[in-house]
């Protein structure tokens, strides 16, 4: 262990990253929707940017997402605000339950972040939340669409995908460091 300014102690850990594909639309397989009390909103790509720098921080904090931890507002302008990337999030009511943003690279969608706030995990939104994800990638004349996670994301995220039909076809093994 090690000290890492003022975030406090930090470690590195191995983690192993799987990126998983759905190569058609025919594979994606949804038990159920989401519930009616919960409604999908695609986020103005204008506003959005401090939305997603907001819902990164909330979603992925128990995570160890950290990627974007340093980007500034105008880091996440040049991300978020594109004819690429659409940002959609789950609410009820005015609260926000779970995110998704999706990025298209030429007839590719990768669901590039995706989960769910803390208040809403164990109430079995993240299934039909992926599903509607996966939804939207495919409207958009995807021929085919991605996401990856790692063995630091929550224990149902792989699960999650594989149970929507993603199949796996790679995985990386890499070290990182996290806040211990």
């Amino acid at each position: 262990m090690h000290r890492h300014g003022a975030s406090g102690v930090t470690r590195t850990v191995e983690v192993t990253v799987t990126f998983l594909e759905m190569p058609s639309r025919d594979n994606l397989s949804c038990e159920r929707s989401l519930p009616p009390d919960i409604a999908l909103h695609r986020e103005d790509r204008h506003g959005a940017p401090g939305l997603a720098a907001a819902l990164y921080r909330r979603v992925g904090a128990a995570w160890h997402w950290v990627e974007r931890l340093s980007w500034t507002p105008d880091d996440w302008r040049r991300a978020i605000d594109s004819d690429q990337v659409e940002l959609w999030t789950a609410r009820r009511g005015d609260e926000v339950a779970g995110y998704f943003e999706l990025r298209k690279t030429g007839d590719t969608v990768d669901i590039n972040y995706f989960g769910l706030v803390p208040a809403f995990a164990g109430q079995q939104l993240g299934g039909p939340l992926l599903a509607a994800a996966v939804h939207r990638a495919w409207s958009t004349g995807a021929s085919r669409v991605t996401v990856n996670t790692c063995t630091l994301d929550h224990m149902a995220a792989l699960p999650n995908y594989l149970a929507r039909g993603f199949t796996i076809a790679r995985t990386e093994h890499q070290r990182r460091t996290i806040e211990a």
